[in-house]
């Protein structure tokens, strides 16, 4: 029993005093690719909600009132200027023509009476027959004829514009809207509702604001003392229609509001599309894409960014290779980089891809990338 007791003391002893190694686990820093951020020159495009003009809208209404009596037209049709378009019951106004007419008669006769009778009195004055007084009586019943047809004459035109007035032409080619009044309405100048509109869309208008900043960043790429002179260098502009499809033709900025609208801070800019085959109508609307150039603009790839919460970030990584979640401020696309406004600097570095899982603080081990930002 002993000996056992000593053999199981020797054995404690000697698993007490061997020393324990400790297992090291060595963690590799993640190898992922780095891009270096350097100031470049950039063309933005920006996209501005954008309603559409015909060139000239017109309302068609009725200058009398009468009975609608003939619609010559049917709704979206195309019509040339002075093809008739509505015809109203002329009746009553040949009426008042004739009436006119009439009395326009009966006063050229009264001329004429009156002119005898100053032809009669005349030489019976200078022989002293008829006193003086009968003469410019009759002089002044002469000239009273002679008011009288003016007026009657004055009677006639009018009546003459009303006739003409039922019939209703077209006072520009271009395209009819809806036609609200049918056959046999009665019409009339008071109506809140027109007969129709007529759109000329051979070219159209497109309507478009820019915010304060927007604005005084879009003068200032452009050369030019007055805005006059900025707008006549500026570049062709291209309209996005609403299935995103890109418009034909390019168009031209021709005008900038005089003012800034008080209740949202915008002013608004037309630019002028031409429409030769129609495609655009009054109404429409759409995008317009500006153009504007950048000296010493930072861009990254938006491949390079993550989203999260409606905010963009970047992760930077600093001289130790340690990355940092940076939250950055664009100010627009150029391609498909973003022009970055705030959160990085020139000469920074950013992570390019692999970070979805990456965490704030971790060391990496950069790879040269060649990924080169591209430049529209």
């Amino acid at each position: 029993m002993k000996n056992i007791f000593l053999g199981v003391l020797i054995l404690y002893t000697l698993s007490a005093c061997s020393e324990k190694k400790p297992i090291v686990q060595t963690v590799t820093a993640p190898s992922l690719p780095v891009i270096n951020i350097n100031s470049t020159s950039a063309l933005t495009i920006s996209e501005y909600p954008a309603s559409i003009q015909g060139a000239v809208n017109v309302e068609i209404r009725p200058q009398i009132s009468g009975n609608l009596e003939k619609v010559f037209v049917d709704e979206g049709v195309f019509v040339n200027k002075g093809q008739a378009l509505f015809k109203i019951n002329d009746l009553p106004f040949r009426a008042q023509l004739n009436s006119a007419i009439a009395s326009l008669h009966a006063a050229e006769s009264a001329s004429i009476n009156a002119q005898l009778e100053v032809d009669k009195l005349s030489p019976l004055v200078q022989n002293k027959v008829v006193s003086e007084y009968q003469l410019k009586t009759a002089q002044a019943n002469y000239k009273t004829a002679l008011a009288n047809i003016a007026q009657a004459k004055a009677m006639v035109s009018t009546a003459e514009i009303n006739l003409g007035y039922t019939l209703i032409k077209a006072p520009v080619s271009g395209f009819i809207g809806r036609l609200p009044k049918k056959q046999g309405s009665l019409v009339s100048s008071a109506d809140v509702e027109a007969l129709t509109q007529l759109s000329d869309v051979h070219e159209v208008h497109v309507y478009f604001s820019l915010g304060e900043s927007d604005f005084i960043a879009f003068k200032s790429q452009y050369e030019g003392f007055s805005i006059s002179d900025k707008i006549k260098n500026l570049p062709p502009v291209s309209l996005i229609l609403p299935d995103s499809s890109v418009y034909s033709e390019k168009g031209r900025i021709d005008m900038i509001d005089g003012q800034f609208d008080k209740n949202t801070g915008a002013i608004t800019l037309r630019a002028t599309f031409p429409n030769a085959k129609g495609l655009l109508r009054s109404g429409n609307t759409g995008k317009v894409n500006l153009s504007v150039q950048h000296e010493n603009a930072l861009l990254i790839p938006q491949e390079a960014t993550i989203e999260i919460q409606d905010k963009l970030f970047v992760f930077t990584v600093d001289k130790s290779n340690k990355v940092t979640k940076q939250p950055i401020t664009i100010a627009g696309k150029s391609g498909t980089n973003y022009l970055v406004k705030e959160g990085i600097k020139d000469g920074n570095r950013i992570v390019f891809k692999g970070f979805e899982n990456l965490q704030e603080g971790t060391i990496i081990a950069p790879e040269n990338t060649d990924k080169e930002v591209a430049k529209n």
